[in-house]
């Protein structure tokens, strides 16, 4: 049975997450939007022993994952035919914010970023973050210190290292 005054309880936290993201409000609640669209669809595949947050958390990241590659193939396609998606510019919010805390989380990697949330703002477990990443609880650990270290960093103004690329 749907409890609708637990995901209007969920709402604020999922559009959070999904702000830090996708960092544009509108998308935001697109994105939230979506999220539950796709919930309440398959509601009935939902585990009744599993936790309702961490399962609307998974569904959210993975619509932006499936998003952020629609993306890419569009800017491709729109390559293809010669036209190249236009720029965005900086706006001077985004200049003002880059000296705080705020800006140094907004350069971390969307993993860094997803495992921050959950984990520090959302109150997850480490196998609660694992399960809804769908990845190891190790994996979980060794990103979110890799995480940690690089906010500490970027907040006391060390440039990032550029992140390790895994070759074929």
């Amino acid at each position: 049975m749907i409890d609708d005054a637990e995901l209007r309880e969920l709402l604020p936290r999922l559009r959070r997450f999904a702000l830090w993201l996708t960092r544009e409000p509108a998308s935001a609640d697109d994105l939230v939007q979506s999220t539950l669209e796709r919930a309440l669809s398959r509601w009935r595949s939902k585990r009744p022993e599993g936790d309702l947050r961490a399962w609307l958390f998974s569904i959210l990241y993975r619509q932006f994952l499936d998003g952020q590659r629609r993306a890419k193939r569009h800017a491709r396609l729109l390559s293809l035919f010669g036209r190249e998606e236009e720029p965005h510019s900086s706006s001077l919010d985004d200049i003002a914010i880059a000296h705080s805390t705020l800006a140094s989380f907004a350069r971390l990697p969307t993993e860094q970023r997803a495992l921050l949330l959950l984990v520090s703002v959302e109150g997850l477990s480490y196998q609660e973050a694992a399960n809804s990443l769908d990845i190891p609880i190790g994996t979980v650990m060794s990103r979110l210190s890799r995480a940690r270290k690089a906010l500490r960093a970027l907040s006391e103004g060390e440039s990032p290292q550029p992140p390790l690329r895994r070759l074929k």
